[in-house]
């Protein structure tokens, strides 16, 4: 049932504004079924979510602008499965809030990156997406600074980052199957989380514009940071 909750309110912040998923469920699940099971759970919930928001962003998907992140990133996920089976597991959950609370506070001040006018930097962002997907599903951060240091426009950023996700999943689905991370445990509680999945996404679409954008989303960010300062003091 806490599984249950947790992916709702993950979907639904996913659903309403755009981001938030991983940032939101791994903090959460991690305290409640651990890293190893949370991440290849999150990574199913994820590329399931991801199937119905499709038609909602089908028109913006952009893949040849992510087609050098995207390299990188398979080249990254099976070092970052490799992290999560051979580290300990409290170290991985450290990580976690630091690359979490960095976030939230990189997104609620939005300082001023320089730009990145050179392709090339994709395959660096890329590849710490890959790592950071294959261990904690949050391949988020690198890809939005990239985006935001080459100057991607709202709408561009958007398409750009709905490829690359969708990409980025079914390599690190592909990775943890093989691994073997897809345990009877993860399968179960993939069950528990299907009405969430399903509330989150109804709900999410229903608010969505009925909300104030920025009020929710640093909202969001805030909680960010409490979720994230969690797991680093344990």
């Amino acid at each position: 049932m806490i599984v249950m909750l947790i992916v709702f309110l993950a979907i639904f912040v996913q659903a309403a504004s755009g981001f938030g998923l991983a940032l939101v469920s791994m903090p959460l699940l991690v305290s409640v079924i651990g890293v190893g099971t949370a991440t290849p759970l999150v990574a199913v919930i994820g590329i399931t979510a991801e199937v119905f928001l499709l038609r909602r962003y089908w028109h913006a998907l952009n893949f040849s602008a992510v087609k050098r992140l995207s390299l990188a990133s398979i080249i990254g996920i099976p070092l970052g499965v490799f992290v999560l089976r051979e580290v300990d597991g409290r170290i991985i959950t450290t990580i976690l809030g630091f690359i979490v609370t960095g976030y939230a506070l990189y997104a609620l001040f939005a300082p001023r990156l320089p730009q990145l006018r050179q392709p090339g930097w994709a395959y660096g962002f890329g590849f710490l997406g890959g790592v950071l997907s294959g261990a904690y599903n949050t391949s988020g951060p690198p890809v939005i600074i990239y985006g935001t240091c080459r100057r991607w426009e709202p709408t561009t950023f958007k398409g750009n980052l709905q490829a690359y996700f969708l990409l980025n999943s079914f390599f690190t689905l592909t990775a943890h199957a093989l691994s073997g991370n897809f345990t009877a445990v993860v399968w179960q509680n993939y069950l528990w989380a299907l009405p969430g999945i399903v509330l989150g996404l109804v709900i999410g679409r229903w608010v969505d514009g009925r909300l104030a954008p920025e009020k929710f989303r640093k909202g969001v960010l805030f909680l960010l940071i409490l979720l994230g300062i969690r797991l680093i003091v344990g």
